[in-house]
């Protein structure tokens, strides 16, 4: 399944709703019909990136880092937090338009106004969900591989949106991934490092 994920991914980026004929840096991006109602509201993606920071922000207080799921929420935490520094840094390099500014999908490098390239938000569902799959699956749970609906759903509701060209969400999804990857092959969290100890040893055990 590992294997054909990048590949569905890819096919449910660039399909139908398109406005415009396939561009930008690999030929695919093209604006998507606007739509804000039903399940693609904005209001549920934002709902959605605060649960996620919620859950692996108190999930791995409160479990700490000795304990299996603690530590992958751990795990999470640094994820998220690497590639989230370097979607804003990318976002600043590239300054790109997005689709609502009408100026297509070639417009590269167009000063403060311009962020799109790459989607932050579905850098941040594919980061939290990496470490927890890449575990959980190596344990013989093949249904983890259900998390990866979460940066899915972000992806296509950015597109929806007009916030995003399918370029921008499919490096987020690799930002996010790479970074999951990274986390979740370092025996201790690089944020279990940095804090103090008495924070990763898990608010459970002292009540």
């Amino acid at each position: 399944m590992s294997h054909t994920r990048p590949y569905v991914f890819l096919l449910l980026m660039t399909a139908s709703g398109c406005a415009f004929a396939g561009s930008g840096l690999l030929g695919i991006d093209h604006e998507w019909r606007y739509d804000n109602s039903g399940i693609w509201a904005r209001h549920y993606q934002l709902d959605l990136e605060y649960a996620v920071l919620a859950t692996e922000g108190i999930g791995a207080l409160w479990l700490g880092d000795d304990e299996h799921l603690g530590h992958e929420f751990w795990q999470s935490i640094d994820s998220t937090a690497v590639s989230g520094v370097a979607a804003q840094i990318l976002k600043y390099a590239f300054s790109r338009a997005r689709p609502y500014q009408n100026e297509g999908p070639n417009k590269w490098f167009q000063g403060s106004c311009c962020q799109s390239f790459p989607s932050g938000e579905v850098t941040l569902q594919a980061a939290f969900v990496t470490p927890i799959i890449l575990d959980e699956s190596a344990r013989g749970d093949p249904w983890i591989w259900a998390l990866e609906l979460l940066p899915l759903y972000d992806g296509i509701g950015r597109l929806k949106q007009q916030a995003h060209w399918q370029t921008d969400v499919l490096a987020g999804w690799a930002l996010g991934t790479a970074a999951g990857y990274w986390s979740a092959h370092r025996d201790t969290p690089l944020s279990v490092e940095i804090l103090p100890r008495g924070l990763s040893v898990g608010l459970q055990k002292k009540f």
